[in-house]
């Protein structure tokens, strides 16, 4: 039966990442006072660093005899971005969508995104935003003997979408709150989305 190798939780990989993210912006001096248009991250130009940690959803089968189904787990999107102007940007994530129980074996559903990302103020420090793109995906899946779901690897393209509501804390530091779908290949069959629930942070540079 094919396993899995053991990875770090998001959990613990997302704990570091935000002390980075939390330090940054405490040793740097803003340049503007706090809902400024000139450096909030919901309008202006620059680029910005984010780590999201949530809820994955897969949208799978767990096979008609499986005792187990468990197809919830942690997710973790370590991303940049650039604005390109006052509504609009680009970004670049690594995901991982965690790993959940099914049919006595694992699956799990990492990847690459790229997103067109549209924002919008809509009230002093909050904003709202808008991405559409692509995620080049990897997914595996491993069952035990005689398993009625079928395992393997499997990666390719995958239409990717989200929205989200945005808060400027300071001029560089943001809060998210995020909901995101991305379409994963598994093995077996075709394409099946994978969603998300995400709290993050956004730090501009």
């Amino acid at each position: 039966m094919p396993t899995l190798k053991p990875f770090p939780s998001a959990a613990a990989v997302a704990a570091a990442l935000l002390v980075l993210l939390v330090a940054v912006p405490v040793w740097a001096q803003p340049s503007s006072s706090p809902g400024g248009s000139g450096t909030s991250l919901s309008g202006g130009r620059g680029g910005y660093l984010g780590l999201n940690v949530g809820r994955s959803s897969y949208r799978l089968p767990c096979g008609p005899s499986s005792l187990t189904c468990d197809t919830d787990d942690e997710s973790l999107n370590l991303y940049a971005g650039t604005l390109l102007g006052s509504f609009w940007g680009a970004e670049v994530g690594l995901l991982d969508m965690g790993r959940v129980e099914r049919a006595g074996g694992r699956t799990r559903a990492r990847g690459l995104n790229l997103s067109l990302v549209a924002r919008a103020p809509v009230w002093q420090s909050a904003g709202v935003f808008g991405k559409l793109g692509t995620t080049y995906g990897r997914t595996d899946t491993s069952v035990q003997t005689g398993g009625d779901i079928p395992g393997g690897s499997e990666n390719g393209f995958g239409l990717s979408f989200g929205a989200g509501i945005s808060w400027d804390f300071t001029p560089r530091l943001s809060a998210v709150l995020e909901w995101d779908s991305h379409d994963f290949r598994f093995a077996g069959g075709g394409r099946d989305p994978v969603r998300s629930t995400s709290l993050g942070l956004q730090y501009r540079y």
